[in-house]
């Protein structure tokens, strides 16, 4: 029978405190629905998910027209997000949740695709423009401002010129690509780390390169 203190200790591992008030709004963007789990378009979706199960948390109160969870990162106390509003009205979400923890735009992280980024490339940004991709100019709209970081993750480049971009965001990654990803995820959660401790210059470092 196993010892009860190792018991503890094992939940206490699973579930670490999350006391005080939230500091930092981590959000992955995608849309809703089975059909789109794993599309280009839901890398946010899938990087959060890696995210919820590293730092045992559950993604799974619906509150802020999002589904959310609530997790201990580099000694901070973090909201998860996964907007359900639908990529286009993503900036509604994060909105509402800014609002209401009083969150400053620079302690507000998303996590979104990148399709001229080569596949499971990372790219981390202190703010920037929206680059056209709807889900940040949503957030960029909402909040007025794009001095936000990010993390971009590569799906890869469309094949030909003419491939129609929803097309291709809204296709399903290949198994291979698929795996490629989830390789970086690692990289990822390091470089948010740093992010969450201030230190952009740093999680560029971890996760820019090649």
């Amino acid at each position: 029978m196993a010892n009860i203190f190792d018991l503890f200790q094992k939940i206490a591992k699973q579930e670490p405190s999350t006391s005080g008030p939230v500091e930092y709004i981590v959000a992955g963007l995608g849309n809703p629905g089975g059909q789109y789990e794993k599309t280009r378009h839901n890398a946010g979706f899938l990087a959060l998910d890696y995210l919820a199960e590293k730092y045992g948390a559950r993604i799974d109160r619906a509150k802020f027209k999002a589904l959310v969870g609530e997790a201990a990162i580099a000694g901070k106390r973090v909201l998860l997000m996964k907007p359900q509003t639908f990529m286009n009205a993503s900036g509604d979400s994060i909105a509402e949740a800014a609002r209401f923890y009083k969150c400053p735009i620079e302690k507000i992280v998303i996590i979104s695709d990148d399709f001229m980024l080569d596949v499971g490339r990372l790219r981390v940004r202190r703010k920037g423009s929206h680059g056209g991709h709807n889900g940040l100019k949503s957030i960029e709209h909402q909040l007025a401002s794009a001095e936000y970081p990010r993390i971009r993750i590569g799906v890869g480049q469309k094949p030909h010129p003419d491939y129609d971009v929803i097309d291709w965001v809204l296709g399903s990654f290949s198994a291979e690509d698929l795996q490629q990803i989830s390789s970086r995820y690692d990289t990822l959660s390091s470089g948010l780390e740093k992010i969450l401790l201030g230190d952009i210059d740093g999680a560029m470092q971890i996760c820019n390169g090649k």
